[in-house]
């Protein structure tokens, strides 16, 4: 064998081994996460929302002082996350009283629809005695998730107030790791995170806030029961990208094929909510957005899709907060910026590029 060959069968072995401890470290990390999604998943959901709450603080203790600040941002806290459990838990009680003073109705499409299937020769189930006793399994369910919620949130808020509490001291030690690393700043990357999270979620909340209105008003000129109702569903499960707004979608839908008793008006609802979506996702958002998450929307979709199988419905709200971060990380780090640009889309590469070769 000659030496060139030896070089290259050096090189390619060493590469090989990287790609096998690659694969490995992938596999090791995704099952730290999935079974210790239990102290994982409130570690992150705190870390999310110190980045949303810290701009507050800060402003707070310049105004009143550190102690002051901390219980100022810890009420502010607890006031929204009670706002929101309770729009929630009423929207959801409304739906499910409908549900239950006209599951006659439902027993109606139900019957209608097995019958259209069975003259296609589909297979439908056996349903022929649906009664309000039928839904105690659904209900049971929704209640399940609904306490899981309250008890979720309350155990974030606890861990907040710690970390509240420790945000001066952790900025210090991130500072003085600063001086042991070269090419990137821990620092100035844990705050540009929080300022793209920050970002993130004011977009979606200004998109999340345009749908429920704009199904509101759609839900109530057409003469849609729980309008209301629907159009807070919209709101809350907008901030769960691609399944939260399908499901806003639908659900209003069967609802109202069993009060109008009519596919055409099923369809006219079904096709007009899913415009709303898709206008405001694919226009409204992308516009507010710029180039400040320039990150590409299929690695989105899979990054929802891996944090939906690793945490479940937390991980599918916070999984791209997370892979923002996860993103920023890489692209500060010399060593990993090449992930960063795999992830980003044509234009902001293209610029980031550019900035390398003028010396920026």
């Amino acid at each position: 064998m000659s030496n060139e060959q030896a070089v290259v069968r050096i090189v390619t072995d060493a590469a090989r081994n990287r790609f096998i401890i690659a694969v490995f470290a992938v596999v090791l990390v995704s099952a730290a996460l999935y079974f210790g999604r239990i102290v994982l998943e409130p570690v992150a959901f705190v870390l999310f929302t110190m980045a949303l709450v810290e701009p507050f603080q800060k402003a707070a203790e310049v105004r009143f002082g550190k102690p002051i600040a901390l219980i100022l941002t810890i009420i502010l806290t607890l006031l929204f996350l009670s706002i929101l459990v309770w729009a929630i838990v009423w929207s959801i009680s409304d739906i499910v009283a409908w549900g239950l003073a006209n599951a006659e109705r439902f027993q109606s499409l139900y019957m209608r629809t097995t019958h259209w299937l069975e003259g296609h020769d589909l297979i439908a189930g056996d349903l022929e005695n649906l009664k309000p006793s039928s839904f105690v399994g659904v209900f049971r369910a929704i209640a399940g998730y609904v306490n899981y919620f309250l008890g979720f949130a309350l155990m974030v808020l606890l861990f907040l107030m710690f970390g509240l509490a420790e945000m001066g001291d952790f900025r210090l030690k991130l500072a003085a790791l600063d001086t042991k690393l070269s090419g990137w700043s821990l620092l100035e990357t844990s705050g540009q995170i929080a300022e793209k999270i920050r970002k993130y979620m004011l977009i979606r909340t200004l998109a999340s806030v345009a749908t429920g209105l704009a199904v509101f008003l759609f839900t109530l000129g057409i003469g849609l029961d729980l309008a209301i109702a629907w159009g807070v569903i919209s709101f809350v499960l907008n901030y769960i990208p691609y399944v939260g707004p399908l499901v806003a979608v639908i659900l209003p839908v069967i609802f109202a094929t069993a009060q109008f008793e009519s596919w055409q008006m099923a369809a006219f609802i079904f096709g007009s909510l899913y415009l709303i979506q898709f206008v405001i996702g694919n226009y409204l958002e992308p516009l507010l957005t710029g180039t400040a998450l320039a990150i590409s929307p299929f690695v989105m979709l899979v990054a929802f899709l891996i944090w939906d199988f690793l945490w479940g419905m937390p991980g599918a709200f916070i999984g791209l907060p997370i892979t923002i971060a996860l993103f920023t990380i890489w692209e500060q780090n010399p060593s990993t910026r090449w992930i960063a640009d795999l992830m980003s889309t044509s234009g902001a590469a293209s610029d980031t590029q550019s900035a390398k070769t003028s010396g920026v």
